[in-house]
């Protein structure tokens, strides 16, 4: 299967999808799931059969280490 952006999420069905421990109980969420290509798929935890966005993993790497460093505080400060 070729995996692309906007492709709906629940297409993904041997995807298996994580959620973040600091997810609030009313579902507002990101979830990723890693794909059998490597890339990694995003999607809105409260419209799990949505789109989903695909990235590369050095794509998600790089978000991942730029949040940790702060870098997106004042998106949501």
């Amino acid at each position: 299967m070729e995996f692309s952006n906007g492709m709906r999420a629940d297409a993904l069905n041997a995807a298996t999808w994580i959620k973040s421990s600091h997810s609030n109980a009313t579902g507002n969420c990101v979830e990723l799931a890693a794909l059998p290509d490597g890339q990694v798929a995003l999607r809105n935890s409260r419209d799990p059969q949505g789109p989903a966005l695909v990235y590369t993993r050095d794509e998600v790497e790089a978000f991942v280490a730029g949040a940790r460093d702060g870098d997106f505080d004042g998106v949501i400060g």
